[in-house]
C-alpha cells in the first residue's frame, strides 16, 4: 500500500462516519477556509486515491476517487471491496479506542474477529446462523403455543364430553319421569275404584249392627232412674250433717287460739324475771372488775412518785434538732444550685450532641452519594469496615468520604482536579494490605473498585515552589491543598500525585490578568474563580500552549465539615461530660450528709415522744383513777330488788292459769259435739255408697253401650262420607289420566302402545312415587346443562382437528429449519473453531514468551444460541495470580495494552485485510513490555504473507531491533518546519553523513 497523508490523517479517514459531522470544520487550521485529506490504495487493476476536502465555511466535506467527485457511500463501497473495515478494532486501534477493545464484549470481539480474519462467508453464515436459530425460536414459540392451545381445547372439550354424557343421561331421567307420571294417574284410578267398593261393603254391615245396639239399652235406663229416687233424700241430709261438723270444727280453733295466746303471755312474764336475773348478775361483776383496775391504777401511781423530772432533757433534744433543721436547710440550698448547675449542663451536652449528630448526617449523606452513584464501591466500604482488623497498616476510605473541604465555595476546585476514579478510590498504606484487599473484592465478590497506595516517604507537608505571598499580586489566595483536609497518607498520596501543594487557586483577578499570569509565573496549572487553566511548554520550539475549561459544579465534596470544629467539638463533649460526672458526685456526696442527718433526726424525735410520754404518764393516771371511781359509785346506786320482782311474776301468772281452765272447759264440749255429728254422717255415707255403687255399676252398662253405639253411628257417617268422596275422586282421576295420556272423551282403556311401556314399571303408587322421586333426585343433579353444551362440544371437536393438521404443519417447517441449522452450523462452527485455535495458539505462544501466561477460547454458555457466542481472552500476568479475562477493571492500563496488542499480533498472518493501523498503544505500558511488545511486532508483521503493518508512536526506547523490512517514517510539526514544496531529503541526508564523520 502507497500512502501520502500522516498518521492523523489515516486516523481521521477512519473515523467513523456516523458521528455528528457539525464539527468537522475544527480540524482545518486555524486561519484557513479549507483543508484536505488524501490517501492512496494499492490495487491489482489500479490504485484508488481517495480525497476529502473540507469546507470551514458551510462546514461540509467533498469526496473524490481518482481524482473524480463522488458521494461519500460510493467511497465507503470502494473500501469495503477492499476488505478494509474502518469501525473493527481488530483493523484500526486508535489511541483512545484501546480502552474500548478491553471493553468490547466476547461477542463483539467474536464478530470483530470474523470480519477481519474470516473467511468472507464465515460472518455470513454466523448471521444466517443467528437469523435460522431466531426463525427457530419463533417455530419452537408457536409450535408450543398451538400444542398448548390444543391441549387446552382437548382438556375442555374432555370437560365438555363429560357434561354431554351428562345432558344424555339426564334426558333419559327426564323420559322416564314422563312415563311415570302419564301411569301416576291410571295407578291412582285403580286404586281408588277399589277402595270405594271396600267402603261400599263396610257402610252396609255397619248400618246393621246400629240398629242392633239401639234395642239392647231401654231396660238399663229404666233401672237407673229407679236408685236416683232413693239416693235424693239421703244426700240432703249428709248436708245438713256437713254444715253442723264445720260449725263445731271452727269454735274449737277458736278457743285453740286462745289456749295458744295464754301461754305465750305465761312466757313473756317469765322471760322479763330472767332479764332482771341477768342484769343484776352482770352489775355485780362489772363492780368487782372496776374495783381491781382501781387498786392496780393506785399502786402504779405510787410506783411513779419517786422518777426524775425529764423537762431539761426534753429541752436539749429540742435544742439538738433545730441545729440539725438548720444544717438540713443549708444542704437543700447547695442541692438546688447544684440541680440548676446539672441542668445547664446537661442543656450544653445536648446542644454539642444535637451538633455532633448534624456533622455525623453530613458524612451519612456523603455516604448515600457513594451509594447510589458507586454501588460496588459502597458494598466494599462495608467489607472494609467489617473487616478492618485483617490489615496491619492503615486503610483509608474513599478520598470522596475523608476529604472534608473547607469551605463548600471551594469544592468544585477540588472534584476538577482530583479525577472520579480517585475520589472513589481506597487509599492503602503497604502494598500487601492493597493486594489482599482487592483479592477479596475485586477477584472473590466481583467488584469494580479503585485502589491506590501512598508514597513510603511523606509529601503531606511538601513545600510549594514558590510562596503563596509571592502570587497574591496576582489574585491567588491559597494554594489546593489549604483549602481541604484530608488524613495524612491520603494528602501525601495527593501532593505525590497531582501536586495538590504547587496548584494555586486564583480569583475574576486573575482572570482578568490570565496572560500575564501565564507568561510571568509559568506554572503548569492553575484555577480561576470558573475556570481550569492547563499550561504546557513545548520542546522544540519552546513556546508556551495553554488551554482552559470551565469549572462543573461540585457533585460529592459540598458537604463540608470543619475539622478544627469536629476537634473542639469532640473536647467539649467530653468537658461536658466530665462537668455533669463532678456535679453527680458532689449531689451523691450532699444526699449522704441528708441521710445521716434525717437518721439522727429520726432518732432524737423518737427519743422526745419517749419523754414526753413519761411526762404525762402519772396526770393520765390520776385521771384514770378518777373516772373509775365516778362509773363505781353509779353501778352501786342502781342496784335492783329481786325478790319483788318475782313475786309480781308469780301472780300475773296464776290470773293467766285461771282463764286457760275456762277457754279449755268450752273447748272440750264443742269436741263432743263434733264428734257425734260425724257418726251419723258416716251412717247415712255407707248408705249411700251402697246405692251410688248400683248407680254406677248400671251407668256404666249404659255408658258401654252408648258409647258403641255412638261409635258405630260416626263410623258409618265416615263410611258414607268416603264413599261420596272416593267416588267424586274416581270420576277426577278418571279424567285426569285421559288428559295426561290425551285421549279421546269418554275412551276408559289405555291406549296399546302405552300399555306396553306401562308394563315395564311399577304397578303400585309407593313404587312409582319412589321411582319418580328418585327419577327427579337423579334429574336435578344434572345441572348446568342445555342443548348449547352438545353443540359447543362438536364445534370444538372440529376445530381440534383442524388445529392438528396446523400443528403438523407447523413441527415439519420446525424440523426442515433445525436441518438447515445443523447444516449451517456445520459450514460455521468448525472453520470459526480451527480458526481460534489458530488464534490461541499465537496468543499463547506471544505471552509465553513474555513469561506470561495468556489463552484465547470460543465461549457460550449455551450451544444453540448463536447469537450468545464469543471470543473469550484470558491472561495472567504474575505467576501467584490465576487466568484471569480481560475486562476493563480487573487489568491495569497497561496490561490491557498489551494483551490488546498481542492479540492484534495473533490476527496478523491470518488478516485478509491490505493493511492494519495501530495508534500510540505502548504508551501505557513499562518499559520491559514495551520493548518485548515492539520485538514480537516486528518478528511478526515482518514475516511472510502478512499484510501491511503501520505502528504510530511519539516515542521509542533506545536500542530496539529492526528488520530490513520496515519502513521508519519521523513526523515532525510545527511552526518552525520548512513547507513540503522547500524540503529536500538529498540535503539532510548529506548533512546526516557529514555529522557521523569524525
Amino acid at each position: 500500500m502507497q500512502t501520502k497523508c500522516t498518521s492523523w490523517q489515516i486516523q481521521y479517514l477512519s473515523q467513523d462516519t456516523s458521528r455528528d459531522t457539525r464539527k468537522v470544520g475544527l480540524y482545518v487550521k486555524r486561519g484557513c477556509s479549507k483543508g484536505s485529506v488524501e490517501i492512496e490504495l494499492y490495487r491489482a487493476s489500479g490504485n484508488l486515491i481517495i480525497t476529502r476536502e473540507i469546507q470551514v465555511e458551510n462546514n461540509q466535506s467533498t469526496w473524490m476517487l481518482n481524482k473524480k467527485h463522488t458521494s461519500q457511500k460510493a467511497v465507503e463501497e470502494a473500501v469495503k471491496e477492499l476488505h478494509i473495515q474502518v469501525g473493527n478494532l481488530c483493523q484500526f486501534l486508535p489511541q483512545e479506542k484501546v480502552g474500548e477493545f478491553a471493553k468490547m464484549s466476547k461477542i463483539e470481539l467474536l464478530e470483530a474477529t470474523e470480519k477481519s480474519v474470516g473467511p468472507p462467508e464465515m460472518y455470513e453464515f454466523h448471521c444466517e446462523l443467528k437469523t435460522f436459530r431466531s426463525k427457530e425460536r419463533d417455530l419452537e414459540n408457536v409450535c408450543k403455543e398451538k400444542a398448548n392451545f390444543l391441549e387446552k381445547a382437548r382438556q375442555r372439550n374432555e370437560r365438555n364430553k363429560l357434561d354431554v354424557e351428562r345432558y344424555y343421561m339426564k334426558k333419559r331421567h327426564l323420559d322416564r319421569i314422563q312415563m311415570l307420571e302419564k301411569k301416576k294417574p291410571w295407578v291412582e284410578y285403580e286404586t281408588a275404584r277399589k277402595e270405594l267398593e271396600g267402603v261400599k261393603k263396610e257402610r252396609e254391615e255397619m248400618k246393621k249392627k246400629l240398629k242392633s245396639l239401639k234395642e239392647a239399652q231401654e231396660p238399663l235406663l229404666r233401672k237407673i232412674r229407679s236408685v236416683e229416687s232413693q239416693l235424693q233424700p239421703i244426700e240432703q241430709q249428709m248436708k245438713e250433717l256437713t254444715a253442723g261438723i264445720r260449725d263445731a270444727t271452727q269454735k274449737c280453733k277458736q278457743k285453740h287460739d286462745q289456749l295458744e295466746y295464754r301461754n305465750k303471755e305465761v312466757d313473756d312474764i317469765r322471760q322479763d324475771l330472767s332479764l332482771k336475773q341477768t342484769e343484776e348478775a352482770d352489775r355485780q361483776k362489772r363492780i368487782g372488775h372496776t374495783q381491781l383496775m382501781i387498786k392496780d391504777l393506785q399502786k402504779e401511781l405510787q410506783n411513779m412518785g419517786s422518777m426524775e423530772d425529764v423537762t431539761p432533757q426534753i429541752e436539749a433534744v429540742n435544742a439538738e434538732l433545730r441545729k440539725i433543721q438548720e444544717e438540713k436547710a443549708k444542704l437543700e440550698g447547695e442541692m438546688s444550685d447544684l440541680r440548676r448547675d446539672k441542668d445547664e449542663a446537661f442543656g450544653e451536652l445536648n446542644r454539642l450532641q444535637n451538633r455532633q449528630r448534624s456533622l455525623d448526617d453530613m458524612m451519612k449523606v456523603k455516604e448515600d452519594k457513594l451509594r447510589t452513584r458507586f454501588r460496588d464501591t459502597y458494598t466494599a466500604l462495608k467489607w472494609l469496615r467489617d473487616n478492618r482488623d485483617r490489615f496491619e497498616g492503615n486503610v483509608y476510605e474513599p478520598m470522596m468520604l475523608v476529604i472534608n473541604v473547607r469551605d463548600s465555595r471551594h469544592a468544585k476546585y477540588i472534584e476538577s482536579h482530583i479525577p472520579l476514579n480517585d475520589l472513589r478510590a481506597f487509599v492503602f498504606q503497604r502494598q500487601e494490605d492493597m493486594e489482599k484487599f482487592m483479592t477479596e473484592v475485586r477477584d472473590t465478590q466481583r467488584l469494580r473498585v479503585n485502589t491506590v497506595i501512598a508514597p513510603e516517604e511523606s509529601c503531606s507537608r511538601r513545600p510549594p515552589s514558590r510562596p503563596l505571598e509571592t502570587l497574591k499580586p496576582y489574585g491567588f489566595f491559597s494554594y489546593l491543598r489549604e483549602l481541604f483536609d484530608a488524613p495524612e497518607e491520603v494528602m501525601s498520596y495527593l501532593c505525590y500525585q497531582y501536586k495538590v501543594n504547587d496548584v494555586p487557586v486564583g480569583t475574576e483577578k486573575t482572570k482578568s490578568m490570565i496572560e500575564m499570569v501565564i507568561r510571568e509565573l509559568q506554572m503548569r496549572m492553575i484555577y480561576t474563580a470558573e475556570e481550569k487553566y492547563t499550561v504546557k511548554k513545548s520542546n522544540y520550539s519552546s513556546n508556551v500552549v495553554s488551554s482552559n475549561s470551565a469549572l462543573r459544579p461540585s457533585q460529592f465534596l459540598t458537604m463540608t465539615v470543619d475539622a478544627d470544629e469536629r476537634r473542639q467539638l469532640e473536647e467539649q463533649l467530653r468537658a461536658a461530660q466530665r462537668q455533669v460526672q463532678s456535679i453527680d458526685q458532689r449531689m451523691a456526696a450532699i444526699r449522704e450528709q441528708q441521710a445521716k442527718l434525717d437518721r439522727r433526726d429520726n432518732e432524737l424525735r423518737a427519743n422526745k415522744k419517749k419523754l414526753s410520754e413519761l411526762k404525762g404518764k402519772k396526770r393520765q393516771l390520776e385521771q384514770k383513777i378518777s373516772t373509775k371511781q365516778d362509773s363505781l359509785r353509779q353501778m352501786e346506786q342502781n342496784e335492783i330488788n329481786l325478790q319483788a320482782i318475782e313475786e309480781e311474776t308469780n301472780a300475773k301468772i296464776a290470773a293467766v292459769n285461771n282463764k286457760k281452765v275456762a277457754i279449755m272447759e268450752e273447748y272440750l264440749g264443742h269436741m263432743q259435739m263434733k264428734a257425734r255429728l260425724s257418726m251419723e254422717k258416716v251412717y247415712l255415707a255407707l248408705q249411700s255408697a251402697g246405692l251410688s255403687a248400683e248407680k254406677t255399676k248400671l251407668e256404666t252398662d249404659c255408658r258401654d253401650s252408648s258409647a258403641e253405639l255412638k261409635r258405630a253411628e260416626v263410623v258409618y257417617t265416615k263410611l258414607d262420607q268416603v264413599k261420596n268422596n272416593l267416588l267424586t275422586t274416581c270420576k277426577t282421576l278418571m279424567r285426569r289420566a285421559s288428559e295426561i295420556c290425551n285421549m279421546t272423551p269418554g275412551e276408559t282403556a289405555v291406549p296399546e302402545e302405552l300399555h306396553q311401556a306401562f308394563s315395564q314399571l311399577p304397578d303400585t303408587l309407593d313404587e312409582i312415587d319412589a321411582m319418580l322421586n328418585e327419577e327427579k333426585t337423579r334429574a336435578e343433579c344434572f345441572t348446568g346443562l342445555s342443548d348449547a353444551v352438545v353443540e359447543e362440544y362438536n364445534r370444538r371437536e372440529r376445530e381440534i382437528q383442524n388445529m392438528e393438521k396446523e400443528l403438523d404443519d407447523k413441527t415439519n417447517a420446525l424440523t426442515t429449519y433445525r436441518q438447515n441449522i445443523a447444516e449451517a452450523k456445520e459450514r460455521w462452527l468448525n472453520p470459526l473453531k480451527q480458526l481460534v485455535d489458530q488464534i490461541n495458539e499465537r496468543f499463547s505462544d506471544f505471552f509465553r514468551s513474555m513469561q506470561c501466561a495468556g489463552e484465547v477460547d470460543l465461549h457460550s454458555e449455551n450451544e444453540e444460541e448463536y447469537d450468545k457466542y464469543g471470543i473469550r481472552i484470558r491472561v495472567k500476568f504474575r505467576s501467584s495470580t490465576q487466568l484471569h479475562e480481560l475486562t476493563p477493571h480487573h487489568q491495569s492500563g497497561g496490561e490491557r495494552s498489551v494483551s490488546t496488542m498481542l492479540y492484534l499480533m495473533s490476527l496478523q498472518e491470518l488478516n485478509r485485510c491490505p493493511f492494519r493501523v495501530v495508534d500510540e498503544i505502548n504508551q501505557g505500558m513499562d518499559p520491559v513490555n514495551e520493548r518485548r511488545v515492539f520485538d514480537i511486532v516486528v518478528r511478526t508483521a515482518c514475516g511472510v504473507n502478512t499484510s501491511q503493518y503501520f505502528f504510530i508512536t511519539p516515542k521509542l526506547l533506545q536500542n530496539l531491533k529492526y528488520a530490513e523490512q520496515m519502513t521508519i517514517l519521523c513526523v515532525h510539526n510545527g511552526p518552525y518546519m520548512l513547507p513540503p514544496h522547500k524540503w529536500s531529503e538529498k540535503a539532510f541526508i548529506r548533512r546526516a553523513k557529514r555529522r557521523q564523520i569524525p
